[in-house]
């Protein structure tokens, strides 16, 4: 189990969920997607982590959207966690943000690019915070263990969260491989199934990413299934006019009925 002090539900035996848009395009638009989602979980008893880039670092183009000013994202984020009472999570890029973003978050997220970033990995376990290092494209679950023993190495206390999001499968698609939920879950972390990346289909011709969002159902139910203790999912209230990873969202409005369904899976699992 996942244990941070704001993450709500924590006795409840139901997945816990990751969620929010790809990057933090402002305010109100951070405000308004997470108090829809919390309304939600909370309904559901689900745990929930906000998640919200607070900036963009691996672009396609050198023109593509990267954020808002990092210390106006990073203040927005925390204005979420205080405000609805739940932890927040953000991706760091280079060692020296991890000190920075870990003044404002309660999870920093691991690129999955940059899993094998040994300076990278320490920084963020030596911050104390909680670390979900995302599986690269390129490895296999079984490879995952030594991001574990960087951070535990570096800080024994240190929390950890593997998250799944595919591997590369030919030119510019992704597949995914539940062997590796299983094999990551024997290193004693939470592991979460990324939902929305594992569907991506990077460097496109045109320079944006695309994706298949009608099958992020398909990829949720089976992680779920497999015995996923975690969910992550990008979503907003439109996902056409998202700054970042339009193509691969989940639309705001089918949250709900979709982690209805999701429950009743892990109920048919655990039962």
């Amino acid at each position: 189990m996942l244990h941070i002090s704001k993450l709500q539900h924590t006795d409840s035996s139901n997945f816990f969920l990751m969620a929010g848009p790809c990057a933090v395009e402002g305010r109100d638009m951070a405000l308004r997607i997470a108090e829809q989602i919390v309304t939600i979980t909370n309904r559901l008893r689900i745990p929930y982590i906000f998640k919200g880039s607070y900036r963009k670092a691996n672009r396609t183009k050198v023109d593509s959207f990267t954020g808002i000013g990092d210390e106006k994202a990073l203040s927005i984020l925390k204005e979420v966690s205080d405000t609805f009472g739940v932890p927040t999570v953000t991706d760091i890029h280079e060692a020296h943000e991890a000190a920075m973003a870990a003044e404002y978050v309660d999870v920093l997220q691991i690129p999955a690019f940059l899993c094998r970033q040994t300076d990278l990995l320490v920084a963020a376990a030596q911050t104390g915070k909680v670390v979900n290092v995302k599986k690269g494209q390129f490895l296999s679950g079984a490879s995952m263990k030594f991001a574990v023993e960087k951070i535990g190495a570096t800080n024994p206390e240190a929390q950890v969260v593997l998250t799944d999001r595919g591997n590369m499968f030919g030119y510019g698609d992704l597949v995914v491989d539940y062997r590796n939920l299983p094999e990551m879950q024997s290193f004693g972390v939470p592991v979460v199934m990324d939902c929305t990346h594992s569907l991506q289909q990077p460097n496109q011709s045109s320079g944006v990413t695309g994706g298949k969002p009608r099958l992020i159902e398909t990829i949720a139910k089976a992680a779920i299934a497999v015995g996923a203790d975690g969910l992550f999912m990008e979503t907003h209230y439109n996902p056409s006019e998202a700054k970042s990873d339009a193509a691969n969202m989940l639309p705001l409005d089918q949250l709900e009925g979709l982690l209805e369904r999701l429950l009743r899976v892990r109920e048919a699992v655990i039962s």
